[in-house]
Parts: C-alpha cells; sequence; structure tokens
C-alpha cells in the first residue's frame, strides 16, 4: 500500500490526478476501521492531514463555507448558531475523540447512508464543492450527490474541498434512534430545517434508504397546507409523519428491522416537526 502525504491543495489535487485508485484519508474514523477489518484494502491512501485549508471554515457569499477536514468538535463549538442542525448531529457522532478527528467531508467520502452528517446537510439544502486537477470545481447539491450505498457522485479524480450551508433562517431538529444512546451507528434517524422566508420545510432521512434522501411529498406537504402563523394541526402533523415514513426504503440488518425503522422515522418526523415549530412560534411571539 502506498503513502502519499500531500502539503498544499494543489498537490493534493495532483496526487489523485495520478492516483486516482488513492482513498483519501483525514481522520480515518471510516477508513482505519475498514483497514483494520480486512474489509477494504486500497492500493494506495491520500493523507490530507498537512493541507491546514480544509480545517477552516468562513462566511461566503452568504453561506458558510465548512472545510473537508473541520472536524465535527469545532462545528459543535463554532456553529452551532448559523448551522443548527449539523451542530446537533455532529454531537451525536462517536466519542469525543472521534468528533476531534471525524468531520463532514469524511461522512461525504464514505456516503454511507448511516452518516450523521446527511440528513441536516440535505434538510439545509447544502452543497458540495468538489475538485479535480483537470477540470476545476465543481458545486453539486447535496440530494445530488448520494448515488446509492457509500456511492457517491465524485468523479475518481475528484476531492471533496468543503461543503456549503446557509445559515439557519429558522429553527432546525436532529434526531437519531441507536441501539443504545451513545456511540452508536444509528438505527435511522431525521432532520428538519424551517426556512419561514420561503414558507417551506426541508428534510432528511438517515440509514433507512440505500442513500440518505429528502421526504419529497413531505416537504410538498407542509409547502401547502401549513399556516405559518397559527399553531400546528395535529392531523398535519399526522400526515407529515406518515409521508415521511412513507419516504423510506429500509432493509432489516443487524441493527434493526425494516418495519421499526418506518416507524421510527414517522415518528422522529412527527416530533421534531413539533419542536421546530414551538421554536418557530416562540421566536415570532418574542
Amino acid at each position: 500500500m502506498d503513502f502519499l502525504r500531500p502539503t498544499t491543495w494543489d498537490e493534493a489535487l495532483a496526487a489523485k490526478a495520478d492516483r486516482p485508485d488513492a482513498v483519501p484519508i483525514q481522520g480515518g474514523t471510516d477508513v482505519m476501521v475498514e483497514i483494520n477489518m480486512d474489509v477494504r484494502r486500497p492500493a494506495a491512501l491520500l493523507d490530507l492531514n498537512q493541507v491546514a485549508e480544509l480545517r477552516e471554515w468562513a462566511m461566503v457569499g452568504g453561506m458558510c463555507r465548512v472545510g473537508a477536514a473541520v472536524p465535527y468538535a469545532r462545528i459543535i463549538e463554532e456553529l452551532a448558531g448559523p448551522l443548527p442542525g449539523l451542530a446537533q448531529a455532529a454531537r451525536t457522532v462517536g466519542s469525543p475523540q472521534i468528533r476531534n478527528r471525524g468531520s463532514v467531508g469524511g461522512n461525504l467520502g464514505a456516503a454511507s447512508p448511516a452518516g450523521d452528517s446527511h440528513p441536516p446537510l440535505l434538510a439545509a439544502g447544502a452543497v458540495v464543492e468538489a475538485e479535480s486537477r483537470e477540470r476545476g470545481v465543481r458545486m453539486i447539491p447535496a440530494d445530488e450527490f448520494y448515488l446509492g450505498v457509500k456511492r457517491s457522485a465524485l468523479e475518481p479524480d475528484e476531492l471533496i474541498r468543503a461543503v456549503h450551508v446557509r445559515p439557519a433562517t429558522g429553527p432546525q431538529y436532529f434526531s437519531k434512534v441507536g441501539t443504545r444512546n451513545a456511540m452508536v451507528i444509528a438505527v435511522c434517524s431525521f432532520a428538519i430545517a424551517l426556512h419561514p422566508g420561503e414558507r417551506r420545510v426541508g428534510t432528511g432521512i438517515g440509514s433507512a434508504a440505500p442513500t440518505p434522501r429528502r421526504a419529497l411529498e413531505a416537504e410538498e406537504l407542509l409547502a401547502r397546507e401549513l399556516d405559518w402563523t397559527a399553531p400546528l394541526d395535529p392531523a398535519l402533523t399526522r400526515r407529515f409523519g406518515e409521508l415521511c415514513a412513507a419516504a423510506a426504503a429500509p432493509i432489516d440488518d443487524v441493527r434493526g428491522k425494516a418495519a421499526y425503522r418506518v416507524h421510527a422515522i414517522g415518528v422522529m418526523a412527527r416530533r421534531t416537526l413539533a419542536w421546530a415549530w414551538n421554536d418557530h412560534l416562540g421566536k415570532r411571539a418574542a
């Protein structure tokens, strides 16, 4: 196994172009587990730890641009205000050690349906910034990024440079079901983001389909029927939960049954909508 260690972004792009079979590694929270368990034996590893710009975030054009290697711990500490849904999801990731090493870029690169950052990115309408040496920068909307189980829209010579997320204009929530309360891969997860200025609600479903996905029919229901000045209609909340559950396409596996996942998505959808709506009405009253 070859080990490539660029020190700049240009060097990283060149290394990936010359060795498209090289697997990028930053925190190693996914890749090293697969190597240690002999699930994967890549021909080369592309260590991005020395590329300092990947560990930075900034406001760019009204969007929060989060470098691919910004660790979950910093997202929790520094971005809970503008990106509350993503920060909530980051709090559920592994242990403190993993949150200090793991990153959203790594989550996106792995493209696992169970990745905790995917649902809030979908709900918030995030865009993935990818780049290759030959073709330059490509901006990929999150809901076009996931193609299959651990398959993404990245080309073999592309690397994830950052993710762009518009700062929250309304309440956002993330909910996760696991086999225990901490350090657990999601049995299923759900995220919601209220966008009051656009009179719409974004959703994200995790670990309940071959890819992370939005509940589009549920979003359309709320866009048609929500009264943004009134308490939630219980019947509307129930229907929202049903449509979110219907958007899931889970399997039975060692972490949970498909039927349980479908049920849990509906419950989490109703609960997160209620939490977010109570916050929304509270801000209006204030």
